[in-house]
Parts: C-alpha cells; structure tokens; sequence
C-alpha cells in the first residue's frame, strides 16, 4: 500500500477532527530549548513570529543554519498537542505548553497526522501551512532523562509525536482559546516529512 493510500485509510477511519483550539503560544528572543507563555504572538507572512529566535525567511534552526545557511526556512512555527503532554504525564514527566519549544500548543487535533501541505487557520487572520513533523533531538533528554523516547512511535503515518513544524502564509495575531481551523489539501496526499 502507497503512503498516500495509507494516510488516506488513517484519515478516513479515525475522522480526524478538523476544527480544534489554541491552548497557548510562547515565543522566545533567544535560541533556549524552552519558550515563554505569552498573552498573544503575532505572525508574520513569509517570516514567522515576531521576536522569536526561529524566525525569518532563511532557516535559523542552529544545527542547520551552520550546515546551509541559504535553505528556506519551514520550521518558522511550531506546534505540539496539549494531549501529547498528557500522555507524558502518564510515563512520569512533567512537561507544559512552551517547555518543549513550540509556539502554538493546541488541543483537539491529531496534527501530526494531517498530510503534507495542510492549511490551519488560527484565530481571525493567521494561517500556517504545515511543512513536516519535528524530528526529536538529544536536547530533549536533557530538559528530562529518558522524554524523548516518549517523542517516538507517533501514528500509522507519523514517526515521531514531537508537534509539526510549518510557515506563516497569512499574518496576523494569535491568543488561547483562539479557534484552529483545517483545510485539507487536495489529494494525492503526502506524509508529512520529518524536518
């Protein structure tokens, strides 16, 4: 079975919601593995949040940037689930939004199981398409011994469960409880690729 099939059967079965909420946003001036709650972020087109350490048109990811410092930047957001913390929670590790180093923590919706070019809108204006899952570096087992094998073994279609990563299309402000809505792209889909 092709991985557009798969992700298709996955999609269709489950019937993954495509409406879901913000939780929290947190942004950070500095390349620290955590960000900070804030009251609203504002994202910018074709940059990514203002004021945060991974945004701007050229990828600003340390690792990367130091290999091709010229390579388009899709890790300009970050998402992860609020339920992905929950789980944790149950192996014994406290995590909550902004420690792992998102931007957008959200509820209501299996992220990392959308395919390649999915459209979320949150809030009024901003819109965010997704360009691939966060892959899970060591940084994680230093923020907590043994967390980033609980980032392994997402989905059917997803590797890993670390939240995606995606670019800022549509500007605008974001605050919690701000409405995340999803449009699909249109198929054949893709796996979101592990970036």
């Amino acid at each position: 079975m092709s991985k557009t099939h798969l992700l298709r059967k996955c999609f269709l079965r489950t019937g993954l919601p495509l409406v879901g909420s913000v939780v929290a946003v947190s942004a950070s001036p500095e390349h620290s593995f955590s960000k900070l709650r804030q009251n609203t972020i504002r994202m910018v087109e074709g940059h990514g949040i203002e004021g945060d350490a991974h945004a701007g048109r050229y990828v600003r990811h340390r690792y990367l940037a130091k290999k091709q410092l010229h390579l388009p930047n899709l890790r300009q957001v970050h998402l992860m689930p609020i339920e992905l913390f929950e789980e944790v929670r149950t192996a014994g590790f406290a995590v909550n939004a902004g420690d792992l180093g998102e931007n957008v923590t959200t509820a209501g919706l299996e992220i990392t199981s959308f395919p390649l070019g999915t459209l979320l809108q949150l809030g009024k204006s901003a819109v965010i398409e997704l360009t691939g899952l966060r892959t899970p570096c060591s940084l994680i087992d230093r923020f907590q011994k043994g967390l980033k094998k609980q980032m392994m073994g997402g989905s059917e279609t997803a590797k890993f469960k670390c939240g995606v990563l995606g670019i800022v299309l549509v500007g605008g402000q974001v605050f919690p409880n701000d409405v995340i809505k999803v449009l699909l792209p249109p198929e054949p889909w893709s796996i979101l690729p592990a970036l």
